[in-house]
């Protein structure tokens, strides 16, 4: 019985060197990156993407949680413009659009502070044959906490399908007006 406690224990120390320690070895950074190409004009893209009340119509996080309470401040579109929200399927969080360089790219911050996070990215828009090639960007730093930067390791995985289904979306939306 005692020798099974001992390496219970001796287990227990392992995993959480693993975890902790492991973690401290892990970058904190990480980015996600996502294409698809519209067959509309930049023109028309950037009105959904640089109105933070279009995203209604194409992120896929609007469709996960229909009862998200969403609050809006700045100007209505484009740089300065800002939507909060609070949702308990989706989290709370707030997206500052911080540069826009119409039917180019739009710039932005995301704070969620459940996590007490800030990431930066771009939605890029570019010329690809008849249509328009959208790269949408984000990267971020998951802090000091060596759990946290577990997470790092898996955003790509996480939030990339996210970005795949909002520009499937965002291109089914875009093609059809």
């Amino acid at each position: 019985m005692f020798q099974a406690l001992k390496w219970l224990a001796a287990m227990a120390v392992l995993i959480l060197l693993v975890v902790f320690g492991g973690g401290y070895a892990i970058s904190p950074n990480f980015t996600v990156k996502r294409s698809i190409t519209i067959n509309a004009s930049p023109d028309k893209i950037f009105e959904l993407i640089a109105d933070p009340r279009a995203w209604k119509k194409w992120a896929v996080w609007n469709q996960r949680g229909p009862a998200m309470a969403i609050t809006y401040s700045g100007p209505p579109a484009g740089k300065g413009a800002v939507w909060e929200w609070k949702s308990k399927s989706e989290g709370d969080g707030r997206m500052t659009f911080t540069a826009a360089e119409p039917g180019r790219r739009l710039a932005f911050e995301l704070y969620f502070p459940d996590f007490g996070t800030t990431s930066q990215g771009d939605m890029v828009l570019s010329t690809d044959g008849a249509g328009t090639r959208v790269t949408w960007t984000m990267n971020g730093d998951m802090g000091k906490s060596p759990v946290a930067r577990w997470m790092a390791l898996f955003m790509d995985s996480m939030v990339g399908k996210d970005f795949d289904a909002g520009l499937a979306k965002l291109k089914s939306v875009a093609e059809k007006t």
